[in-house]
């Protein structure tokens, strides 16, 4: 650039080795300061959210923080018919996607020795969608979010977002969200995991933000489970020889525009297209209206890695795991099915990364910074718990009798003595005759079963502890 104007877009060229190993998703300093915020709405409250909310400002002194859904209603009304459309279409499409997400996993019963176990998949009761303020509104995030919570079963849903525009509002009502906190940053995460005022503790905290935003959902999880921790937003474009070089540079841009410090990358098989790629981002950049914003992300974060074959382009692309990856090769299906690690794959020319941030299907809240190896995106499974329930019917049956008797001597083997005659209570005694060996202590139960006291401990060295099951839920009806 010479004096603001841009004169020759050159992308870095990066080896293989060059490339960063770990990218840090919250700056340790920022979580550092985060936490006084975090902890003096813990302490305070709401008085402490409404402080900093004045002070950054996100509301005004004596402006309402918190809108119910007839307000949200009436921002909605107040747009015109076609932007209405616009918000109603997108919802149904992640609605689409999300009810089949939720399809996916069900509840089952399934015979365990003398008896049954249950799966069952409960929704938690409260979640808070973050939707970021920032330089833009961003509906698409609300929609993302609260639209997934619901179709998750999510009894409450909270929206926060800093200094909401009509059709963030809109969105809100249009997601089905029940309130919409109009404040930001670390303090709104803090009062959805903690409560303040009448804001109650969400069971679960999700959606995109700043830095503060993650950092504060870095310090909140535990408290309340989180969808993920989201750095700068990132876009890989896996291209060979068959790519448009002017595809390739708006995609890239598209994602560049989100913020100075998005990354845009580039990894490819054809030499000669990176020079056509960086005309084309010259082109492009200079009649682009957020060209302040695109160029300094694009030079400053944007790097190319050329590739001697398609096998190394997908290991460099396993290895980066970023949060976008578009194919535009030949046999993209083929590439597709080699790839491993990425939030979201778009598959060919036509699949661009843009269709999935507005609404496609399958949601935009996705992982950064190369968590996508151990982790996916936002998703119904987000405000979900599989829980699992147990019952014996038949506790006097051989197999159920085995299991009574493994759990005798594997509790003794790890030297959990009170795991062992817990167990043995269940142990059937057959009585012959109707005699029983006195000598012994026994209880009867009403079918004449009779279960008795633990045989002598199994020596053991063992100090390690366990839990042999962690049921959550009532006894199913027999």
């Amino acid at each position: 650039m010479s004096n603001g104007v841009i004169t020759e877009v050159r992308l870095p060229r990066l080896q293989r080795n060059d490339l960063p190993k770990t990218r840090d998703v919250v700056d340790p300093k920022v979580r550092e300061k985060a936490s006084l915020i975090v902890d003096n709405v813990k302490q305070n409250g709401e008085k402490a959210l409404l402080d900093y909310a004045i002070r950054f400002g996100d509301l005004k002194e004596g402006q309402p923080h918190i809108l119910d859904k007839k307000a949200l209603k009436a921002s909605f009304d107040s747009l015109p018919k076609d932007q209405q459309n616009v918000l109603t279409r997108v919802a149904k499409r992640i609605e689409h996607f999300a009810n089949a997400q939720r399809g996916s996993i069900r509840d089952f019963k399934t015979p365990i020795p003398g008896g049954f176990a249950w799966q069952k998949v409960s929704p938690v009761e409260r979640a808070g969608c973050y939707a970021p303020g920032g330089r833009f509104p961003l509906p698409s995030s609300v929609l993302m979010t609260a639209v997934t919570a619901r179709c998750a079963g999510v009894k409450e849903v909270w929206v926060a977002s800093p200094r909401p525009a009509e059709v963030t509002k809109a969105a809100a009502h249009v997601a089905g969200a029940d309130f919409l906190l109009c404040i930001g940053g670390a303090q709104a995460i803090a009062a959805l995991a903690y409560g303040a005022g009448d804001i109650p503790a969400c069971d679960a905290i999700v959606g995109p933000g700043s830095q503060w935003v993650t950092a504060a959902k870095q310090l909140v999880a535990g408290k309340c489970a989180i969808d993920m921790l989201a750095g700068p937003s990132e876009l890989l474009v896996l291209a060979d020889d068959s790519a448009k070089p002017d595809v390739v540079a708006a995609d890239l841009l598209a994602q560049a525009e989100h913020d100075v410090v998005a990354v845009p990358m580039l990894v490819t098989t054809c030499e000669e297209l990176v020079p056509l790629v960086e005309k084309e981002l010259t082109k492009q950049l200079h009649v682009l209206g957020t060209k302040a914003t695109a160029t300094k992300s694009m030079l400053n974060n944007g790097f190319v890695v050329v590739c001697d074959t398609m096998e190394e382009a997908i290991e460099t692309a396993d290895f980066l795991a970023p949060e976008h990856l578009e194919i535009l090769t030949h046999n993209c299906e083929d590439v597709a099915a080699k790839l491993n690690h990425y939030g979201a794959l778009f598959i060919g020319t036509h699949a661009a990364e843009v269709l999935g941030d507005y609404g496609a299907g399958p949601n935009h809240t996705l992982p950064t910074g190369r968590t996508a190896r151990y982790t996916g995106g936002l998703s119904v499974h987000c405000f979900l718990r599989v829980r699992t329930w147990m019952q014996l019917t038949e506790p006097v049956r051989t197999d159920a009798q085995d299991l009574v008797a493994d759990c005798v001597a594997l509790a003794n083997l790890e030297g959990l003595e009170g795991h062992s005659k817990s167990a043995a209570k269940r142990k059937k005694k057959t009585i012959n005759g109707g005699k029983h060996d006195d000598k012994k202590k026994t209880v009867g139960g009403g079918d004449g079963t009779v279960y008795e006291d633990v045989p002598k401990s199994l020596n053991s060295s063992c100090s390690a502890s366990c839990v042999l099951f962690d049921m959550d839920g009532g006894l199913a009806e027999g």
